[in-house]
């Protein structure tokens, strides 16, 4: 059993400080009290959890050819796995406590997908996809997966349980993001060199649709209803609105059902915003996306339902990524060319101040971001200083900075309960 004590000064280290060696925990044992005091700690900021329950932030080092495991719980290092050459991208089982990790592998080489037990976080094998792999989906179920490797044109569907590749979906060249829809009826696949989007239909593995004109396709979001998908032109100044084929089931008398056949698939508008629009945050809702325009510094929202663009919001020095929070009202932005992430207020239409925690300091080169299952913690990986900051997200503070390993690039957390 933890003594008193001991729970003190873990109370101490989870308001705000850095983790303490042995050396020093008997000195902060004395002085508990005023520290505690000057900390302004708030107990509800951490969650008490079950003795069972695990949760774990997997980072991949795109040049140390590992991946960095923290202690969400704890919030600390747990250990550093070595995984293939090059990781870019992670994912985790919605089903089963694995985690995928995309190994890009050498320019000319095959890549591989390094399959992680998460219980007790060790690698467990890799499954070998084609070359330069770069981002991957787990299908709902948690029995499949899609892989898109940039360097041979294709998206390799992964059978996870079988730990083997089935099939190899040619795209259009440099497929770079393969998004499924949350009803599993359609792949949507960002193709960069080519300037396009392919729509699939993933029960048959077969093209359904081809969209060109998006200069630079670099990633795509659908709403949670499955209706509609937005691709960002990366190498222009526009988002591709893409509405979703689909069918209608209507009752026409008691005990049948006439299907509508499927609306085509159709492009719905190409939408202005700022200057490389790298990647784009939806809210949780639908309701809302928002463009993170690199080269102008700047985000731009998008109302989904009506495809109308509200404004441009100068955000922070190249912004690459957002994140939303649950609740629907800030949006989170990583500036790569900055020490800062900033915070919008959705509902408010502006960047916070800086007085509200609008410009929260964090390590150099932020580039990915996931929050906690709680949502209280924010995990920020920096890529130029190798580390992952953590930001408490009730205060929009500064918690502590964690090592990683070179050029951290990606992250993604697991919960679960041990039986």
């Amino acid at each position: 059993m933890i003594t008193p004590p001991d729970n003190i000064v873990r109370a101490k280290f989870e308001c705000g400080t850095h983790p303490m060696n042995s050396s020093n925990a008997t000195i902060v044992r004395f002085s508990v009290l005023a520290l505690l005091a000057l900390s302004g700690c708030r107990s509800h900021d951490f969650p008490q959890y079950p003795s069972n329950y695990r949760e774990y932030a997997y980072v991949t080092n795109g040049d140390s050819n590992t991946v960095t495991v923290l202690d969400v719980v704890d919030v600390r290092v747990e250990r550093e796995l070595a995984v293939g050459q090059k990781p870019v991208a992670v994912a985790a089982s919605p089903t089963r406590n694995e985690i995928y990790v995309v190994n890009s592998g050498a320019a000319d080489g095959q890549g591989s997908v390094s399959v992680i037990n998460a219980e007790n976080n060790s690698v467990l094998g890799a499954i070998n996809v084609h070359r330069l792999p770069v981002s991957i989906e787990v299908d709902s179920s948690g029995g499949l997966a899609y892989v898109a490797n940039s360097g041979s044109n294709t998206v390799s569907v992964l059978d996870l349980k079988l730990r083997r590749e089935i099939a190899a979906i040619g795209t259009g060249e440099e497929p770079v993001a393969a998004r499924l829809s949350p009803d599993n009826k359609t792949l949507v696949v960002a193709n960069r060199r080519g300037n396009s989007v392919s729509l699939f239909d993933p029960s048959i593995r077969r093209v359904r649709a081809i969209f060109t004109g998006c200069p630079g396709a670099s990633d795509a979001v659908i709403l949670p209803d499955s209706s509609k998908a937005f691709v960002p032109c990366s190498a222009g100044h526009q988002i591709m609105a893409i509405a979703l084929a689909h069918s209608e089931a209507h009752p026409t008398q008691p005990g049948n059902v006439q299907v509508i056949p499927a609306q085509p698939d159709r492009m719905e508008a190409l939408l202005d915003v700022g200057q490389a629009p790298m990647q784009l945050a939806l809210k949780p809702d639908g309701g809302e996306l928002f463009a993170l325009n690199s080269l102008s510094d700047s985000i731009s929202e998008v109302i989904t339902t009506t495809d109308d663009v509200s404004g441009a919001t100068i955000i922070g020095d190249t912004p690459v990524r957002g994140l939303v929070s649950a609740d629907n009202s800030l949006l989170y932005v990583a500036n790569f060319r900055s020490q800062y992430i900033t915070v919008y207020a959705i509902d408010e239409g502006q960047r916070l101040p800086a007085s509200q925690g609008g410009s929260i300091r964090v390590g150099d080169g932020s580039s990915a971001l996931a929050f906690s299952s709680s949502g209280l913690l924010l995990f920020v990986v920096d890529a130029r200083s190798g580390d992952v900051a953590v930001v408490r997200t009730a205060s929009r503070s500064f918690f502590t900075l964690l090592p990683a390993g070179r050029a951290p690039n990606a992250i993604v957390l697991k919960a679960f309960k041990l039986p």
